[in-house]
């Protein structure tokens, strides 16, 4: 029993190592495309979401063709839930930015989607949300706040903070529709391409619709390949092996550790200013994150010694 235990929390801290490892591929994603050439927001998701799924596909079909495995039923709902969730992220969140400015459109977007996640997956699979949960969330999403904002200045638009807050739904729908069928036992790559490709399908006609300016030049293709490959493809697969262990709620927080790799990136790379306000908020999101990634182990009942006759 002792080893099951431990075995259990070896897999628990390897799952959020994943999950740690998708945030921080997704947060290259802004780096990228400021490196790359100016084209439209809408254009460049939706390049993204169908190279990704793409690629997803063929990695799915050549492991499936490695290491065959028992055919399950596929649920329709959750896949087209998840593709939904994928396609209303993308087009939500880039609206929400161009209405109501970075700062406000990513604090509400990526803040709200640990919070929206937690309720559905109470809402839909009576998952349980502890204090120590909300303290986590609490504290990271507060320090995304302050990472975001601080020294900049935005108008606050109300249709603007709404589709902010559906991006963030959108998020949690399709973190939860990916739960619900890895619990059906399908595997991680497999769930990542069929939600990827039902979302590709969705967002297949903003390409004509932008002049396909994502594959117009050798650069605007190598910046497609990049985040269709690497923060969606690759880092999507190990957000899945990672949310196959995790319950959702957690996993939704940890990914809060993608605008923190954004934030850092910009001042590395791009060479961007790190004030003291975005400074602190920085610790913020990561004590929330270690707080909820390195769980306090639990006591173990002290042994009885057998009484002597």
């Amino acid at each position: 029993m002792l080893n099951n235990l431990a075995t259990t929390r070896k897999d628990t801290k390897g799952a959020r190592g994943l999950v740690l490892g998708a945030a921080v591929l997704f947060g290259t994603t802004g780096t990228a495309r400021a490196l790359g050439p100016d084209i439209s927001p809408l254009g460049v998701g939706a390049a993204r979401i169908v190279v990704g799924a793409g690629l997803l596909a063929l990695v799915a079909a050549v492991l499936a063709r490695r290491t065959p495995s028992p055919a399950r039923h596929w649920s329709r709902t959750p896949i087209v839930l998840g593709g939904l969730g994928v396609a209303g992220y993308q087009l939500s969140f880039f609206a929400a930015v161009a209405d109501t400015g970075v700062a406000v459109g990513t604090v509400v977007a990526l803040g709200s989607a640990p919070v929206f996640a937690g309720l559905l997956s109470r809402l839909t699979g009576g998952a349980r949300l502890d204090a120590r949960w909300a303290a986590c969330t609490a504290l990271a999403t507060a320090g995304v706040a302050m990472l975001v904002a601080s020294g900049q200045s935005a108008t606050v638009s109300a249709p603007g903070v709404a589709l902010a807050l559906g991006s963030g739904m959108g998020y949690a729908a399709y973190t939860v529709a990916a739960k619900r069928l890895l619990d059906q036992g399908h595997r991680p790559e497999a769930v990542m391409a069929r939600t990827f490709g039902a979302g590709a399908l969705i967002l297949l006609p903003v390409l004509p619709l932008s002049g396909f300016a994502a594959f117009g030049s050798s650069s605007a293709l190598a910046t497609s390949i990049y985040l269709g490959a690497i923060p969606t493809a690759l880092a999507y697969v190990l957000f899945a092996r990672g949310l196959r262990v995790l319950p959702t709620a957690e996993v939704a927080t940890l990914t809060l550790a993608e605008p923190l790799t954004a934030a850092a990136l910009g001042t590395v790379v791009l060479g961007e200013q790190l004030s003291a306000g975005a400074a602190i908020g920085a610790a913020m999101v990561m004590g929330g994150l270690a707080a909820l990634a390195l769980k306090p182990r639990a006591r173990r009942k002290p042994t009885l010694a057998p009484a002597r006759a």
